[in-house]
């Protein structure tokens, strides 16, 4: 699994736990929690098939405040990236479809220094 490779290869994962994982013939679910380095947390959700991608990757600081989800749930039909945005403080906005990959490196990009 690439996700799983990913986390453990990744230079800003402390710690990681799954919480979750089944596969079938043809799809996948993953949830999982990683620690970073600066102590915030990545809490990571992903569904995969041959018709499907449904994700949701929530960052949080080490006091548990959002910094940024991205996620593709479809209850943001005003958004004209509709399904997929982020939430950024509060704010809903426009975002691409986004991968683990992607993800972690946005973060690293913002927590090395």
């Amino acid at each position: 699994m690439i996700e799983l490779q990913l986390i453990e290869k990744s230079q800003i994962v402390k710690h990681y736990s799954v919480f979750d994982f089944k596969q079938g013939g043809n799809y996948y679910y993953f949830k999982a929690q990683l620690e970073l380095q600066d102590g915030s947390h990545l809490m990571i959700r992903i569904f995969m098939s041959e018709d499907e991608y449904n994700y949701s990757f929530h960052w949080q600081d080490v006091n548990n405040n959002l910094i940024i989800r991205w996620d593709n749930s479809p209850h943001h039909k005003e958004i004209s990236t509709f399904p997929h945005h982020k939430h950024i403080r509060g704010a809903t906005e426009p975002s691409k479809e986004i991968s683990l990959k992607e993800v972690m490196i946005y973060i690293e990009k913002q927590i090395m220094f």
